[in-house]
C-alpha cells in the first residue's frame, strides 16, 4: 500500500484573505480522481469526521483536497475562531466563489507540487457546505459524482423577528457551542441573499446537477429538517440521485470534535459515501 501523504496550499480567497487546505493522496495522485471536501456552518476542515473522511477517501485510492472557507473565521492554527472579522463578513457568494477558487487550481494542476492537472473531479459537501456543493454542481460539469451529508435547501435559515432585529442593529450574535465564544455575523449574509436571490436558489440548482448525487440525512436532525433532503430529491434528476435517509442520525451522525470515533449511524454514511465515489469517479 502506498503511503499517505499530506500536502498543504494557501490560495487568495474572495474577501482578499488566504484560503488555507490541504491535499491528502496516495502515492503522487497520478491517475487518482480527486475529490473536494466542503465543511459547514461554524465548520472547518479539521472538524470531527472531515480529517477521517479525506483519510478514508485516500486510501480507497483517490485525492482529497480539504479546504476552509475564507468565512469560516479560523485561523492559521487550523482550530481557533482568530479571525472573527472574516466569519462576521461571510456570505454565501463569497463560499461558491472560495470553492471555484480551489477546483479552478485544482484542474489546472496548480494546487500543489506534482498533482496533475484534471478535467473532472468529486465534491463532498456537509450542511451549509452541502447547499454550496449543490450550487457548485450545477454549473460545472466537470464535477462528476456529488455526496451530501445534511444539505441545507434554505439558505435563510433565520425567522423574520430574528432577521428583522439583525438588520436593525447591523449585527447577529451567535454562541458556538463547543467553545462558548460569541460569534457576529455582520448583515452582508443577509444582502447577500437578497441580492442574489435567483443564483442562491438550492432547490433550483439542484434541477441542474448532472453528477451522480446522493443525498444522506440523519432521520433525526436537530439543525437541518430532513424536510430539505425530500425536497432537493424531489428537484434532482432521480435517474442519478440517491436519497439516503439515516435512522436515528442526528446533524452530525453522532461525530464529535474533537474525534470520539465512529457511530453505527456516521459508519454507514462515511461506507455509503466512499463507495459512491469509488463506483462514479472514472
Amino acid at each position: 500500500m502506498s503511503t499517505m501523504k499530506r500536502t498543504q496550499f494557501e490560495l487568495s480567497g474572495s474577501d482578499g484573505g488566504p484560503l488555507r487546505g490541504e491535499v491528502r493522496t496516495a502515492g503522487g495522485g497520478e491517475g487518482r480522481p480527486a475529490v473536494v471536501i466542503c465543511h459547514g456552518f461554524k465548520g472547518f476542515k479539521d472538524w470531527g469526521f472531515f480529517p477521517k473522511l479525506a483519510e478514508r477517501l485516500a486510501r480507497a485510492g483517490m485525492t482529497a483536497v480539504s479546504f476552509n472557507f475564507g468565512g469560516s473565521g479560523v485561523g492559521p492554527d487550523g482550530e481557533s475562531f482568530s479571525e472573527p472579522d472574516r466569519f462576521g463578513h461571510c456570505t454565501y457568494s463569497n463560499d461558491l466563489a472560495d470553492l471555484s477558487t480551489v477546483t479552478n487550481a485544482l484542474m489546472n494542476g496548480n494546487l500543489v507540487e506534482g498533482l496533475p492537472a484534471t478535467d473532472y473531479y468529486g465534491l463532498f459537501g456537509h450542511s451549509r457546505g452541502g447547499g454550496i456543493a449543490v450550487l457548485h454542481a450545477a454549473q460545472r460539469s466537470a464535477v462528476r459524482a456529488l455526496v451530501t451529508w445534511a444539505a441545507i435547501a434554505k439558505l435563510l435559515r433565520w425567522d423574520d423577528e430574528t432577521t428583522e432585529q439583525w438588520r436593525s442593529t447591523g449585527r447577529h450574535d451567535i454562541v458556538n457551542a463547543r467553545t462558548g465564544e460569541v460569534l457576529t455575523l455582520y448583515t452582508d449574509m443577509l444582502e447577500d441573499i437578497e441580492r442574489n436571490r435567483e443564483v442562491l436558489d438550492t432547490p433550483k440548482a439542484a434541477t441542474a446537477v448532472e453528477a451522480a448525487w446522493l443525498i444522506v440525512h440523519g432521520a433525526n436532525d436537530e439543525s437541518v429538517p430532513v424536510a430539505e433532503a425530500q425536497e432537493l430529491f424531489d428537484s434532482a434528476n432521480r435517474s442519478r440521485t440517491e436519497l439516503r435517509v439515516i435512522s436515528g442520525g442526528a446533524h452530525t451522525l453522532g461525530a464529535r470534535h474533537p474525534w470520539a470515533g465512529y457511530s453505527p449511524e456516521l459508519r454507514q454514511a462515511m461506507d455509503a459515501t466512499v463507495g459512491w465515489f469509488a463506483n462514479y469517479l472514472p
